[in-house]
């Protein structure tokens, strides 16, 4: 019924008053800079300082005492334990030391003992000397008296593996004497005692160098090679990428831009980088020359029978390799190109002949390990330690090496083995971390076992519920143990082999941690999209959290396949910004997913070959189900963040999911795995096959193709320098959102990588402004400042030290150097 415009008049007057009421009521909340000062006080350069005596970098010295950094409120300890007299105390005298070492130190300036510039020490003499590495030298030390450092080496720079001057890592042969290194695309050697070079290789070129590990994503000057246990021979490759396609990156100035160009193969690509593998006899006297043999076979893959690239350690080691014991025969294994098949092989180093011994072909994906390769080759049995997933689980076999057959399955059970950390031949006992096999238990907690040989005597050493970190001794007599929970902090002690205490060393002390207002994060355990499968996660609460309110829920993923969501299990003050963003009125999960490790695997191979799914369904399912459990929840503002793999599974929500997902933030994203490198898409999604219509196998996982759902607020970010996922990838979905006439948000930080390096801080301020400007409908403060990123490496990192063959060290001839996830 149409009434006269008179009488509508007050109606109408009614309706602006009533509509203008909510309006004033539900002005946007104004958040402060204490507020976000107080988020910040979360982050792990603030909180991870305030945690002391974490023992860090356990390292067994040769006379089998071992060695550990303990922090404490004046600084850091060096301390020294001997299980076998069950003792434990300063490692030297710190004084002694820092008055040694303020002659060498820039300006001349008093060394603090309790912050000793020490990246590394040995003991020798019966701990009268004292070798160290500081100011990127090595020191030898005599503590006997006063305390005298003298500097027989060159400088060294201080960081990755040991560096010779001026160039990439070294890798130093088993006796110390002889330091392997790249030189213009070839192998040489340097004698650690005379410093005399000799050139190994001629023929090596650029994109087609000696032990060079520059493919895709990848680009490390440190050698990868594998020293015969005699010293006399190198196992290493001559890399092929002269066909290899290429990535193109340009700086952001204002004068002409330098052009990098990157070897960089992609799914499909006809040509993709190849090993030509070779042994190198490294003469041992001046009238010798080295002798190349190369392995008679064709061309091998880039590839791992773990990892994606070919060495898992990022440049630093060739876990794939082994040497027999007598240095006559090398074992290796060879990966097919979508990691499907492997062949266990031997090598005689003299003529080149290779024998296939056996292998495992797979219907999706093999791995030798989660965390570590773990076959081993036993040449005084001629036996083969294999790994396999062959029964859904991970476990161990035994194998005669001579004939390839099997001898007997060593462990079983529905669990995996994830570790292999020490196999002692003479007892015929394997030590071994694995997860899922103690009821009760947080399948994720890594737990240490062993093993005799014919799968009998299987006894855990680790009875505590908790995620153990073992580091054991050479001789498989102790190993140090740090347990811990996501909830309760490291203690460490050392136990014999039977898993006896013979050490109590050190409890981490959370107390200060604790006075400033940190919680633990709440251990949570929903089921995946099946109904029936159960996932573990971690929820992060503000500190005054409150049941009465309703709080915005934020998700933060990585999908995986190779890594979860929330990484590993161990204390952590930190973890990332979860704790900081939950501060400003979030709950924030992270929940690991279907197709991530750790699990069986079928868990794993959940979404094999549809990269596109990135455990989204799983993400929404257990979100789902803590709304229903918790009231606190407010389910209808969802949101979600992550980089790298993490940006491509958050921008894939918002175009799967766009009614649940109301606000995304995605960097650094892998969004189209065409456009990313080979040896990782091929992996977990198989080869790209082409379709006669032009569509492919991998059409479905790439986000551009659904941009066009958005509905949401998506915030994108990438590094215009980053050169492990080309920002190409993110330049992709902007191209699409732009056609489909869609509103976004974009971040290009100029001639960062693939982690913002400086602009860090900057991203992460503005991911808070963006969860609390549209998922929380309130104002951020204007432009607050976090904390300067340089100092935030400085509180997190230090000076850290590094990897170090302790045998180089320990002798009394002080002429030996010491030696030091992608997404």
């Amino acid at each position: 019924m149409k009434l006269p415009l008179k009488s509508c008049a007050p109606l109408f007057a009614s309706a602006l008053v009533l509509s203008s009421l909510p309006a004033r009521a539900q002005q946007p909340r104004q958040f402060t800079a204490q507020e976000y000062a107080q988020a910040e006080k979360f982050m792990p350069y603030n909180t991870n300082p305030l945690v002391l005596h974490a023992v860090e970098d356990p390292t067994w010295l040769p006379d089998g005492r071992v060695t550990y950094r303990d922090t404490g409120t004046l600084g850091t300890s060096f301390i020294l334990i001997d299980p076998v007299k069950r003792t434990k105390g300063r490692a030297f005298d710190q004084v002694k030391l820092a008055a040694a070492l303020t002659p060498f130190s820039r300006n001349q300036t008093a060394v603090d003992p309790n912050h000793l510039p020490v990246q590394a020490f040995a003991l020798s003499d019966n701990d009268k000397t004292v070798t160290v590495i500081a100011y990127a030298r090595r020191f030898s030390c005599d503590m006997s008296g006063q305390g005298v450092c003298v500097a027989p080496d060159a400088a060294q720079p201080s960081s990755g593996r040991r560096r010779r001057q001026g160039g990439g890592g070294v890798e130093y042969s088993p006796d110390g004497t002889k330091a392997a290194y790249i030189r213009d695309w070839n192998l040489w050697v340097r004698d650690t005692t005379t410093g005399k070079e000799t050139q190994l290789t001629t023929d090596g070129i650029k994109d087609y160098g000696y032990a060079t590990d520059n493919a895709g994503w990848t680009h490390s000057d440190n050698p990868i090679l594998v020293w015969s246990p005699d010293s006399k021979r190198i196992a290493t490759f001559q890399q092929d990428q002269r066909k290899t396609g290429e990535l193109y990156l340009t700086n952001i100035t204002y004068l002409h831009p330098t052009l990098t160009v990157l070897k960089n193969p992609l799914p499909g690509d006809k040509d993709v980088t190849m090993i030509e593998r070779v042994v190198i006899d490294v003469p041992s006297t001046d009238s010798e020359k080295p002798r190349i043999v190369r392995l008679k076979m064709p061309p091998d893959q880039h590839r791992s029978t773990l990892c994606d690239d070919i060495s898992c350690r990022g440049g630093s080691g060739w876990d794939d390799v082994q040497w027999s014991a007598d240095s006559q025969t090398l074992a290796f294994v060879s990966t097919s190109r979508d990691h499907k098949q492997e062949w266990m092989r031997l090598a005689n180093p003299a003529t080149g002949e290779v024998r296939d011994v056996m292998g495992e072909t797979v219907a999706k994906f093999y791995e030798s390990g989660n965390d570590k390769v773990n076959w081993h080759y036993l040449s005084a049995s001629n036996e083969l330690i294999w790994f396999s997933e062959k029964d859904n689980w991970g476990h161990l076999y035994l194998y005669d090496i001579t004939t390839g057959t099997l001898k007997n399955q060593i462990t079983h059970g529905d669990w995996n083995v994830t570790q292999v950390l020490g196999v002692d031949e003479q007892t015929r006992t394997i030590y071994f971390r694995g997860v899922g096999k103690e009821p009760s238990v947080d399948p994720y907690y890594q737990m240490y076992y062993r093993v005799h040989f014919d799968g009998t005597g299987l006894q855990l050493l680790t009875p505590e519920k908790a995620d153990h970190v073992v580091t054991p001794s050479p001789d498989n007599r102790f190993f140090v143990d740090t347990y811990s929970t996501p909830t309760t902090p490291q203690i460490t002690v050392v136990r014999d082999f039977t898993g006896r205490i013979v050490v109590d060393v050190a409890r981490e002390d959370i107390s200060r941690l604790k006075a400033m207002g940190w919680q633990p994060p709440v251990q949570i355990m929903v089921k995946a999209r099946d109904g029936q499968t159960d996932l573990y996660g971690l929820l992060f609460r503000p500190t005054n959290f409150s049941v009465e309110k309703k709080y915005p829920i934020v998700n933060h993923v990585y999908p995986g396949p190779q890594t979860g969501s929330c990484g590993g299990r161990t204390f952590a003050a930190a973890h990332g910004d979860m704790q900081s963003l939950a501060e400003l009125g979030f709950i924030v999960v992270c929940i690991d997913g279907m197709g991530t490790p750790f699990r069986s695997k079928s868990f794993h191979e959940a979404y094999f070959g549809d990269m596109g799914d990135n455990t989204i369904p799983d993400q929404v399912a257990g979100m789902k189900q803590l709304a229903a459990r918790y009231p606190w929840i407010d389910l209808n503002r969802a949101g979600m963040y992550g980089h790298s793999g993490g940006g491509n599974a958050t921008a894939a929500a918002m175009f799967h999911y766009p009614d649940f997902f109301k606000v995304g933030i995605s960097e650094s994203g892998n969004h189209d795995n065409r456009d990313y490198e080979d040896d990782w898409a091929e992996k977990w999604s198989g080869l790209l096959v082409k379709n006669p219509d032009g569509t492919s196998n991998y059409d479905s996982q790439a986000n551009e193709a659904f941009a066009k759902n958005l509905k949401g607020h998506l915030l994108l970010a990438h590094g215009t320098m980053d050169d492990n996922v080309p920002p190409s990838n993110t330049l992709l979905v902007v191209d699409a959102l732009i056609k489909a006439n869609k509103d976004f948000d974009l971040l290009m930080f100029p001639n960062a990588r693939h982690g913002y390096g400086e602009a860090s801080q900057y991203m992460t301020r503005r991911r808070w402004d963006y969860f609390v400007r549209y998922l929380a409908a309130a104002t951020p403060p204007h432009e607050y400042l976090m904390t300067d990123y340089a100092a935030t490496q400085r509180a997190m990192f230090g000076a850290g030290p590094t990897d170090v063959d302790w045998s180089e060290l320990s002798s009394d001839d002080p002429s030996g150097d010491p030696p030091n996830q992608r997404f």
